[in-house]
């Protein structure tokens, strides 16, 4: 799994919603969205550990 893959479903869902600086489900995705693009190589890291645990078996992307 790649960490660009998952940043840009982040991206979609953040899109998908009005942003609206009250709307706590916007805030959640603009600022998980924001701190992953920050920290990507970590992000990657931590889904490299993940898949070797089988964690993105039934994925097919």
């Amino acid at each position: 799994m790649r960490a660009e893959t998952m940043l840009a479903e982040f991206n979609r869902l953040r899109k998908d919603i009005d942003e609206d600086g009250s709307d706590i489900e916007w805030l959640t995705l603009h600022h998980a969205f924001c701190f992953i693009s920050y920290k990507m190589g970590e992000f990657q890291a931590y889904l490299d550990e993940q898949e070797e645990k089988g964690a993105f078996t039934e994925f097919r992307g």
